[in-house]
């Protein structure tokens, strides 16, 4: 059973970082190099849930495991392709054995693509996204794993706010993890390494902003 602190795990000697990648070279690499960091750009962002959008009912790894196989599977995630999408190319799909073969996941993910296309188009995806955080990262300060919620407020109002636009397997749930993910919100536990450099991605974005980079507004969503 993992421990509910984080802990030291390999490779890296010495950090102690959040338990849930377990040992799993993968798995660690996910969370050292990319859980948490503050993800700006739209095409990324989309990928990312379409992914959790398929991770409903499975383990995170699973996806992590095919995810080069769904990046080929759907033209690496490019909307304009996949809103084209042919019921013979779905059934070219539910023949991949790289790939989670569920035909609700991957119409969903069809419609969602075509969803992005409008709102990429009236206001930017990653605008929209962060506009519900003020273009901010929340940074959490949990200690145990216990502590952090499946969902939260916040992640009940934006799937609310997806799936009226279209978007599909985006419950309170799912995006909550894709919050979390994208750094949207910093759940590293305070003990991990990785809690402080993500905390810094998000400072260092607002001092670009007070140089005169583009700053994210928050924007009325449904």
């Amino acid at each position: 059973m993992i421990e509910q602190r984080a802990r030291l795990v390999p490779p890296l000697a010495g950090k102690v970082r959040c338990p849930w990648p377990g040992e799993d070279p993968l798995y660690v690499a996910y969370h050292d190099g990319e859980w948490g960091v503050p993800e700006r750009d739209s095409r990324a962002l989309f990928e990312k849930l379409v992914l959790d959008g398929f991770q409903a009912g499975l383990s995170w790894i699973t996806i992590l495991r095919k995810r080069e196989a769904f990046r080929a599977a759907f033209d690496h995630f490019d909307p304009e392709k996949m809103a084209r999408y042919s019921e013979a190319k779905i059934a070219s799909l539910m023949q991949d054995k790289g790939i989670i073969r569920n035909r609700a996941k991957i119409e969903s993910a069809i419609r969602s693509s075509r969803a992005w296309l409008k709102v990429e188009e009236a206001e930017g995806f990653s605008n929209y996204l962060w506009g519900f955080l003020g273009g901010k990262s929340i940074q959490n300060s949990f200690r145990e794993m216990s502590e952090i919620p499946a969902q939260t407020g916040l992640s009940i109002k934006i799937a609310k706010s997806l799936k009226a636009r279209g978007f599909g397997f985006c419950g309170p749930t799912v995006v909550y993890a894709f919050c979390q993910a994208t750094g949207m919100v910093n759940d590293h536990l305070v003990s991990c390494w990785r809690h402080a450099e993500c905390r810094a991605l998000q400072f260092a974005a607002q001092g670009q902003e007070a140089a005169g980079a583009p700053e994210s507004r928050a924007v009325p969503h449904a």
